[in-house]
């Protein structure tokens, strides 16, 4: 795809969106002053919203640690909407039965999505698509287990020896998506929303010739329809059930570049095929034409184990999220993904020749 012939304030969308560089690490963003003061406000908000209270941690009991995680939000015209520090604890310590029960909650298949795009962009059908963002989205459940948090990175408590007792939800605990759903399906529901039993996150509005789309994913929704009066109306309801942020017409949702010209929806994951070179570090290196050698020996590599194998599940694992929109990496990763749990040297080479095809052509 050429990109000239999209929009020149597409373009300034996508220049301002691969710009941005978004830290990893604690030690990372507090040398920056935009992520501290996007730490504080976090830390603010939390508090005034009573997320938690500060106690001596009772005995018997076991505090669970946390950390940030950092996220540029942009505005429809490609410029910063803001900087996103998110307090996330570490979930994966929670024990089933005493921190947590019930915790499954939906979230949008990718089927979904592309089948929603492909709806409002339909001849017959060129709806609006707009993108709205949740403050906060998770501190709106109530939280009924006893559970406590350490201090997060960069802040103290007033008193030693004191943790977090968690009064409301936080992201990265097992129930929290669960109790952030169901306070959301109970909005839409009462405008007059009918959940889909395909896709429980997407729910739908259907008043004489009026409809309405709306998809979910976690704190991110989609949201479109044939009439753009009513979608503003309904906007403006949300915003009275939630702290909410407008984005704008669709631009970027998890990760895919979506633009819109003459003849229907360009999806493209150019920013987060640009993240997996940088990752990887060889953004000096020469692209190859294709993603792996046709007479590969894969199965049959017999060199020494890596030493590290979390490093080539990580890039497996992002090589895989690229099948959205690069439906020719389908059989090279697959093949990747066989080797997860006893990776070899020869193996680390396979998914680097994925990165240097990427290298090629990253907006494909």
């Amino acid at each position: 795809m050429n990109y000239d012939n999209f929009s020149a304030s597409y373009r300034h969308f996508l220049a301002a969106i691969t710009a941005g560089t978004e830290p990893q690490t604690f030690a990372e963003a507090v040398k920056d002053e935009r992520w501290r003061q996007a730490m504080k406000h976090k830390i603010h908000a939390l508090e005034h919203n009573g997320t938690w209270t500060m106690k001596p941690l009772p005995s018997g009991k076991k505090a669970i640690g946390c950390k940030w995680v950092y996220r540029i939000k942009y505005n429809s015209d490609g410029s910063t909407e803001r900087f996103k520090a998110r307090l996330v604890i570490l979930g994966n310590n929670q024990v089933e039965g005493l921190d947590y029960n019930e915790t499954f909650a939906p979230i949008a298949k990718m089927v979904t999505v592309r089948t929603f795009l492909a709806v409002a962009a339909a001849a017959a059908k060129s709806w609006e698509l707009h993108q709205m963002d949740v403050h906060n989205a998770f501190l709106h459940g109530d939280l009924e287990e006893e559970v406590y948090m350490k201090m997060p990175p960069g802040f103290r408590s007033p008193t030693l020896n004191q943790v977090c007792r968690l009064r409301k939800s936080l992201y990265g605990l097992r129930q929290a998506p669960r109790c952030w759903f169901a306070k959301l399906a109970g909005a839409l529901k009462q405008y007059g929303f009918q959940q889909s039993h395909s896709d429980y996150s997407l729910f739908t509005l259907h008043k004489g010739t009026l409809q309405l789309h709306v998809l979910v994913y976690v704190d991110d929704l989609i949201i479109s329809g044939n009439n753009c009066a009513a979608i503003h109306t309904f906007k403006h309801y949300l915003n009275t059930c939630f702290h909410m942020k407008d984005l704008g017409s669709l631009k970027y949702f998890l990760g895919i570049e979506v633009a819109r010209y003459s003849t229907g929806l360009f999806l493209c994951q150019r920013k987060y095929a640009f993240d997996i070179i940088s990752e990887v570090g060889i953004l000096g290196v020469k692209p190859v034409a294709f993603p792996l050698d046709q007479n590969h020996h894969l199965p049959l590599a017999d060199g020494p184990p890596l030493l590290d194998p979390d490093h080539y599940r990580r890039l497996v694992g992002r090589l895989i999220y690229l099948f959205v929109t690069r439906p020719e990496l389908s059989y090279c990763v697959h093949m990747l993904a066989h080797f997860m749990q006893h990776p070899r040297q020869e193996h680390w080479e396979a998914p680097l020749c994925i990165v240097r095809y990427l290298k090629g052509n990253p907006g494909q």
